[in-house]
């Protein structure tokens, strides 16, 4: 690991974090251990208390039973054995008549705490003792060793101890290891996206397939990258159709005003060559501003300004507006709108979007051609728009292109246009989650919206 290496995995999160976890489990277990060593003092204390005084009360009741022979005895007989009480018997001027103690007992009855010498090291150990005035100058002292509490102590403090060092050197490896790892995938995000800065934007995090926090931030990167390289690819493909489509209608706008310039001659010639350049001029401006619909309808709309809108009523009023026209161009509209057919959306763009689907049946078919606007649900409860003509239809090996920006068949290159109209309708359709179908009717064409229950928008009956 390298010098830097060091204070990095130092500096991370996830080793400040494993170190925070191990000074809190320290410290935790600190006060656990102080209150268990505690409570196994005061335990230990008052078994030792209650052992001592139950084994003074039978040796006087011995005293007074037997004599002091027979406490001699006793005391003598008990006075052995592992775990044994410790035990002394003093007569008048404090001369020692049995027991193991060797240390004299205070005058004073009661309890006291006496040294002890208790092995061949010569160890001090400490006796807490229970002394007796039993009368006519004999005094009793039954003790137990303090020493025994002592190891406990020590033993819990040293358990505890190896605990917390074991649990530390655990943490602090893990988050060694924590940190090593954390570290190697944020790099390879930061790579990554250093990359993608670079230039290469087909470049996208990597991912572990382990659910965590960072795979999922590496999945909602890489469904940004995949919408901005959408909208790259767009913006791209708007600015070749944009030079190829307008050269057209820029070099015949060119064209007329040099030849206004070159051979025209008095006030209603110039007039003439002003209003044509002026339709050409319009021409544009609608493509522009068709254009910029487009772009802001595929940056895509907030779905929290989404309103109801009463998609019946705008199929209605849609086919209402359009029909004097197509009946005086020799055309007709039929209907079957279901009513009560609500969604949520944007209602202007939904009405745009319908308006482009009639007027293109207007447009691309001939005279006596019945256009019809349907909408409803199918079986799977989905709402479905449908405008479907029976007139001449677009080739098989158009269906695919059509909604491209300019892209216009053969049949329809002779007809008014500029190709745009059903590139608003896809973009309306995806941004309110519907599907856009684009189907041959046998004769004629269908297109649909399908607004499925997963997407933006969902149809229920008002």
């Amino acid at each position: 690991m390298s010098r830097l290496a060091v204070p990095r995995l130092l500096r991370a999160a996830s080793f400040r974090f494993a170190a925070l976890y191990v000074v809190l489990f320290a410290a935790s277990a600190s006060i656990l251990g102080g209150v268990v060593l505690l409570e196994a003092r005061a335990a230990l204390r008052q078994q030792m208390t209650a052992r001592i005084e139950t084994e003074t009360a039978l040796l006087r009741d011995a005293d007074r039973d037997g004599g002091l022979e027979h406490l001699l005895a006793l005391v003598a007989a008990r006075g052995h054995g592992t775990g044994a009480l410790e035990y002394r018997v003093e007569g008048p001027g404090g001369a020692r008549l049995a027991g193991t103690l060797a240390h004299a007992m205070p005058w004073r009855a009661g309890w006291t705490t006496i040294p002890t010498a208790r092995d061949v090291d010569g160890e001090t150990g400490h006796v807490r003792t229970l002394v007796s005035d039993l009368g006519h100058g004999v005094t009793l002292a039954v003790g137990d060793d303090l020493d025994q509490i002592e190891d406990l102590q020590e033993a819990i403090t040293t358990a505890l101890v190896w605990a917390i060092g074991a649990a530390g050197l655990l943490g602090i490896g893990g988050g060694v290891w924590l940190s090593r790892a954390f570290l190697g995938r944020v790099d390879a995000i930061s790579n990554t996206a250093e990359a993608i800065i670079g230039g290469d934007l087909a470049r996208r995090m990597p991912l572990r397939g382990t659910g965590d926090d960072l795979d999922r931030l590496a999945g909602t990167l890489n469904r940004m990258l995949d919408r901005i390289g959408a909208l790259m690819d767009s913006l791209r493909q708007v600015g070749s159709d944009a030079a190829h489509d307008l050269r057209t209608p820029l070099t015949r706008l060119y064209q007329r005003l040099e030849d206004a310039r070159a051979q025209a001659h008095g006030a209603p010639a110039f007039a003439a060559a002003i209003d044509a350049a002026i339709a050409e001029a319009d021409g544009l401006l609608d493509i522009f501003s068709a254009l910029l619909r487009i772009a802001q309808v595929e940056g895509g709309l907030p779905s929290a300004h989404f309103r109801a809108v009463d998609l019946s009523t705008v199929a209605e009023a849609v086919v209402d507006a359009y029909r004097p026209d197509a009946e005086a161009a020799g055309r007709s509209l039929a209907t079957a709108i279901a009513p009560g057919i609500v969604l949520r959306g944007d209602r202007e763009l939904l009405t745009q979007a319908l308006a482009n689907l009639v007027e293109n049946g207007l447009r691309h078919t001939p005279p006596g051609t019945c256009i019809r606007v349907g909408l409803g649900q199918d079986q799977q409860a989905h709402v479905v728009l449908a405008v479907e003509d029976d007139g001449p239809g677009v080739a098989e090996a158009d269906l695919p292109r059509i909604t491209r920006r300019f892209y216009r068949g053969e049949r329809s290159r002779t007809t008014a246009g500029h190709g745009l109209g059903l590139s608003l309708v896809s973009a309306v359709a995806d941004l309110h989650g519907a599907k856009l179908r684009l189907q041959p009717a046998n004769p004629g064409l269908r297109v649909s919206m399908e607004f499925t229950s997963g997407g933006a928008a969902q149809g229920v009956r008002a």
